[in-house]
């Protein structure tokens, strides 16, 4: 999908945005650090020995869970920390206790402390239970805030480093300009450059100044594609003009805002590299060319995860990670097989297929980071300051009101919403597209039924039969009224958030049938143009228990409603659309 030119006062405010990021410094190899943080990275780098200088490359995967002391999974951490010599690791959901003293137990086998990333794009409890989770980075785009943004990767930061946690790999600054893209979507925060940029500059310098390193992702721009990187190697057939004005602009605004780290896709971009088959994370045009000496970041380079279809397709594990070093990555995120790569690259460095030059380089740089989150001064965490720290009244609030400013009323025609409590029969119907998932609306079918009693209810998932939703819609036949609650989750290797083709044909003919049909989505936004029919049309952005008991509150008048659509909804809505309904309760 192409984008058409920005008009002037667009060209402006995106002139706006890189005048205001300009204050703030470039992150140069080590500039910013105290001299006792200089002192330790040299002396730790002369130190090392050529197995310690390469495991300082390599981040493996674990999950913040208990283990006895005699599980295969502790060993199998202990000998990759010990044995294979990594320096960092990527969490993967876990419990909040749980994650505290299993990060203080890998930090004690150590030699050199380990930095710990994980993927916290909704706030630290995207992955930790017991922390704060914040809506959807769309959402954030759709509240317009920078606060909003702000707070959120302030929260992100304080929490997450409480539970040992140093590097986000967040925001996402994709420019999702494809309404058919199955894997960024709703974690872009938008279509428009200049929103993403002012919105994640926020989230970045709440973030950083919180002591968590920041990471823009995924470069050189993952948002104009309709193919999943998990699975396969996207095509972004962009121009290189179209690629500055799109997707390279929001890179530009945060390295001038001083984010610490890039993420970088696994995606063929012709216009920056022509050589066919080489993923953008092992192509050196792109990440030493481009990213370094062009653009001018010198912060870390890490890759996406390196287990993913879009690299492991083309070339086997140790020549992978081997490209991506030598093209100008830091730190390779997630190979398979760890230890036995972590092999091959030294054998690579003494047979001079890895020049050491270029590991110093990188070491280096891990090093530097690790001194900026304080932990040649501290790696292990206090534990019993966990209940002061995550999840907080103050951070609840916060995200309630994150999720409340995002609520997007798209469509209202004859006034549909608010509903009534009282005076109109409901039907609900809750409609997720996921497999097994058929209680996906409980929360917004209880909370709905507490405020009109007599609502009629029907659940359904991607296995309920045709037959089923025929009987639901005889039953509902009678309403004044019906709410349909969407669900369709963006999730790795899936390939759509589209929903099932029944599901669309019931929302359809109920809507043919002359009812009230109000469609509340809990996902992608641009599923509106498989059913423009329905009389109203409302936006969460994600499915979690707070955004069902917003999309409540919204529905029955009892919050403002105030967002706007952050992308475009071709054919039907422009981005910025929003009718604002004023609370009337």
């Amino acid at each position: 999908m192409s984008c058409r030119l920005k008009s002037a006062p667009a060209l402006l405010a995106l002139a706006a945005v890189i005048a205001a990021c300009g204050r703030a410094p470039v992150p140069q190899t080590g500039v910013g650090l105290k001299p006792d943080g200089e002192r330790w990275v040299a002396k730790t780098l002369a130190g090392m020995t050529l197995e310690e200088k390469i495991g300082q490359l390599i981040s493996c995967r674990y999950t913040g869970a208990f283990f006895p002391r005699d599980s295969e999974t502790r060993a199998a951490l202990k000998s990759l920390i010990v044995d294979s010599k990594i320096g960092g690791l990527v969490i993967f959901l876990g419990e909040a206790y749980e994650t505290a003293v299993l990060n203080n137990e890998l930090q004690s086998w150590a030699k050199v402390p380990l930095l710990i990333g994980s993927d916290l794009e909704r706030g630290t409890g995207t992955q930790i239970t017991g922390a704060t989770l914040y809506p959807t980075l769309m959402a954030v785009g759709a509240s317009g805030s920078e606060e909003i943004a702000f707070q959120m990767g302030r929260a992100t930061a304080e929490e997450g480093r409480a539970l040992g946690v140093h590097m986000t790999y967040a925001p996402v600054v994709d420019v999702n300009v494809n309404p058919d893209n199955p894997i960024i979507n709703t974690r872009a925060i938008g279509e428009d450059p200049a929103l993403v940029a002012r919105i994640a500059s926020a989230f970045v310098r709440g973030c950083q100044e919180s002591g968590m390193l920041a990471t823009a992702k995924h470069f050189p721009g993952h948002g104009d594609t309709d193919q999943d990187s998990h699975s396969f190697l996207p095509l972004i057939p962009a121009s290189r003009e179209r690629l500055e004005r799109v997707e390279l602009f929001p890179y530009r605004a945060l390295i001038q805002a001083g984010v610490r780290g890039v993420m970088v896709a696994h995606l063929a971009v012709p216009a920056l590299d022509p050589t066919p088959d080489l993923p953008s994370s092992l192509s050196p045009a792109i990440l030493t060319g481009l990213l370094r000496n062009e653009m001018g970041f010198q912060g870390l380079i890490v890759t996406d995860a390196m287990e993913m279809g879009g690299v492991t397709n083309l070339f086997p594990p140790a020549e992978a990670a081997r490209r991506a070093i030598l093209a100008g990555v830091d730190e390779v995120l997630l190979p398979l097989e760890p230890a036995q790569v972590a092999a091959a690259l030294v054998e690579d460095a003494r047979a001079g297929r890895l020049p050491l030059a270029r590991v110093n380089e990188s070491v280096r740089r891990v090093l530097e980071a690790k001194a900026r989150v304080g932990l040649h001064l501290r790696k292990l965490v206090d534990v019993d300051a966990l209940p002061a720290k995550l999840g907080t009244g103050e951070r609840i609030r916060e995200a309630r009101t994150a999720f409340e400013k995002a609520a997007t009323l798209v469509k209202n025609e004859g006034g549909v919403l608010p509903l009534a409590p009282s005076g109109e029969k409901i039907a609900v119907f809750s409609l997720s597209s996921d497999l097994s998932d058929y209680f996906a609306g409980r929360a917004f079918v209880e909370a709905v039924r507490k405020r009109a009693p007599g609502a009629l209810v029907a659940y359904a998932d991607a296995n309920t039969g045709r037959e089923a939703l025929e009987e639901a819609f005889g039953r509902a036949a009678g309403a004044d009224v019906i709410v349909c609650a969407i669900f369709s989750s963006l999730r790795a290797g899936k390939g759509t958030v589209g929903l099932e083709a029944r599901h669309v044909d019931l929302i359809r003919t109920l809507a043919a049938c002359g009812k009230a049909v109000v469609a509340v989505n809990f996902g992608s936004p641009y599923l509106l143009k498989q059913f423009p029919e329905v009389g109203a049309y409302l936006c969460l952005y994600r499915n979690t228990a707070q955004a069902q008991d917003v999309a409540v509150r919204a529905v029955f008048g009892e919050i403002d409603v105030t967002g706007r659509l952050p992308v475009s909804l071709p054919g039907l809505y422009p981005a910025g659309q929003g009718i604002v309904l004023s609370k009337i309760r």
